[in-house]
């Protein structure tokens, strides 16, 4: 299956279609007198905190639009590698990983969660994630923005209206909503995507210890639950690599 297109040639490999890819990209930014910013994030579609940082990092980028230029790119990262397929209650699952402090993170993910405006719904299922990351990545072939609106939309079907992050129909619906072309005839094979995901996961999150994980132009890294502040001051910091 091919996604995109790009100049043929058969000295055009990838590694100077990769730095085609990021030159067009610079060259956008230039035009427009605007520094680019480009955003790696691993995440996984299952991660409370993953949606609390996606929220915050949309803030930082909202509020810095008019001087900046944002391509956001997301990586698979499996907080549970075994997790059922068929899914298993999300509370069940909760009690089991957390134990007595459960209820407490619990209480803790609602109070984020209301603080943006969101309610933290426990119901339904959770499982693995795979599919998720098979669409992720197919939504990243036809744009950061659609790619964008894909996880804001699974995060928000999971974590505030109980629907099961493994369940066809929702993740079509989803990418649907987002304007993702193509994502029931992709699904339909589960061999599709499967080796670009693991690839992404051995480059980009191999050696992340704690998600959402953030790298910036490539240099400067962050980790877990930060505020829109800390991503502003980022912004500000990282320079744009010249080619």
């Amino acid at each position: 299956m091919r996604f995109v297109s790009f100049p043929t040639s058969h000295s055009f490999s990838h590694i100077t279609l990769s730095r085609y890819i990021r030159i067009m990209a610079q060259s956008h930014g230039n035009n427009t007198g605007k520094k680019l910013i480009q955003i790696d994030v691993s995440s996984d579609s299952v991660c409370p905190w993953c949606l609390v940082g996606k929220k915050n990092l949309d803030k930082a980028m909202d509020s810095s639009k008019e001087k900046f230029n944002f391509e956001v790119k997301w990586h698979p990262y499996f907080l549970n590698p075994s997790a059922p397929k068929e899914g298993v209650s999300k509370r069940e699952y909760y009690q089991k990983k957390f134990g007595s402090k459960s209820e407490q993170f619990l209480a803790r993910m609602t109070e984020e969660f209301r603080g943006l405006g969101l309610e933290y719904d426990t119901s339904g299922l959770t499982g693995n994630t795979l599919d998720s990351h098979r669409l992720i990545a197919f939504a990243g072939h036809q744009g950061f923005d659609k790619q964008n609106a894909l996880v804001e939309e699974l995060f928000l079907g999971f974590f505030t209206q109980g629907k099961y992050i493994g369940d066809r129909e929702f993740l079509v619906g989803a990418a649907g909503k987002a304007g993702v072309e193509g994502a029931a005839e992709f699904l339909e094979n589960p061999n599709n995507g499967v080796e670009e995901v693991n690839e992404d996961l051995d480059k980009y999150s191999a050696h992340v210890t704690s998600i959402p994980h953030y790298v910036i132009n490539g240099k400067l890294k962050l980790s877990g639950n930060q505020p829109p502040e800390v991503f502003l001051n980022a912004f500000e910091s990282v320079e744009v690599d010249v080619f």
